[in-house]
C-alpha cells in the first residue's frame, strides 16, 4: 500500500484568503492483497475423549474383565484403551465385517458361543455353553476380555452371575447385579437358572481376580476400577 500527502496551501486574492486542506491518498498494490495460507484444521485424535464411547451397558466386572452389549464401529476408539486380548461373544449371528477387522487389526481374539435370545416362557440357557465360557474367562492368558451379548442384559448377565457365584457372592448381590443391567426386562428364568447352576466342576480351575465383593460398590452399577488406568468417565 502507497499512501500520497498533499500539504496544506493558503493563497490570497483580492483579500480573501483560501485554505486547501491535506488530503491523503492510499494506492493499494493488490499484488499484496493474496489470501493467507489455509491452515487445516487438526484431525481428530484416537485418544480424544470426544470419541471414546463405550458399548451400549459397559462396566467392568473384575480386574481384566469386562462386559457390555453388541460393541460397533463408534466403540472401536474406546475398546482400544482397554488392551483387548479377546471377546465372548454369546449371540449365534456372524460377526460384522467392520468389527472383525478391528479384532484382526488389534490383534484380539474372538470366542463365540451363541446362545440364541429367546423370550420368556421359551427360555433355554444351555448350561454347558455357559461353562464353556466360563472357561475362557478365568483364564487370565485371555484378560483383558469383554463379555457381551446384543445388549448386555439377560445373556451376559446369566455368564456374569454364575462368575459370581465362583466367586463366592450371596444369591441376593448376584441378583441385584443382574437387575441393574436388565432393569425393567429382568427375567424370572435368568435368576432361576443361575441359583441352580453347578460351579462345582470349575472349582478346580485357578482364578486371578478376587473371589468376594469386596472390590466393588453397591452404590454404583460398575465395580470401583480401582488399578484400571483408563478413561473412568464411562461410571454409572
Amino acid at each position: 500500500m502507497k499512501i500520497d500527502h498533499n500539504s496544506t496551501t493558503s493563497a490570497t486574492n483580492g483579500g480573501d484568503t483560501t485554505v486547501f486542506r491535506t488530503i491523503e491518498v492510499a494506492v493499494f498494490d493488490r499484488r499484496d492483497l493474496s489470501p493467507p495460507p489455509v491452515v487445516a484444521s487438526p484431525s481428530p485424535v484416537v485418544g480424544d475423549e470426544l470419541n471414546l464411547i463405550p458399548p451400549l451397558n459397559f462396566a467392568m466386572v473384575d480386574n481384566g474383565i469386562f462386559r457390555s452389549g453388541f460393541p460397533d464401529s463408534a466403540n472401536f476408539a474406546f475398546l482400544q484403551t482397554l488392551g483387548l486380548r479377546s471377546i465372548i461373544c454369546l449371540c449365534p449371528e456372524p460377526y460384522p465385517e467392520a468389527t472383525t477387522e478391528f479384532l484382526k487389526d488389534g490383534g484380539i481374539r474372538l470366542y463365540q458361543f451363541g446362545i440364541e435370545g429367546y423370550k420368556e416362557p421359551f427360555v433355554n440357557i444351555p448350561e454347558d455353553t455357559i461353562r464353556e465360557a466360563l472357561k475362557v474367562v478365568l483364564d487370565a492368558k485371555n484378560h483383558p476380555v469383554l463379555i457381551h451379548c446384543k445388549r448386555g442384559k439377560h445373556r451376559t448377565g446369566c455368564l456374569v452371575g454364575c462368575l459370581r457365584k465362583l466367586q463366592k457372592w450371596c444369591l441376593s448381590s448376584i441378583f441385584d447385579e443382574y437387575q441393574r443391567f436388565a432393569a425393567a426386562k429382568a427375567r424370572v428364568s435368568d435368576q432361576r437358572f443361575m441359583e441352580l447352576f453347578d460351579v462345582s466342576t470349575l472349582k478346580h480351575m485357578p482364578m486371578s481376580f478376587s473371589c468376594s465383593k469386596r472390590n466393588f460398590s453397591d452404590e454404583l452399577c460398575c465395580p470401583v476400577l480401582e488399578e484400571y488406568s483408563g478413561p473412568k468417565w464411562f461410571l454409572c
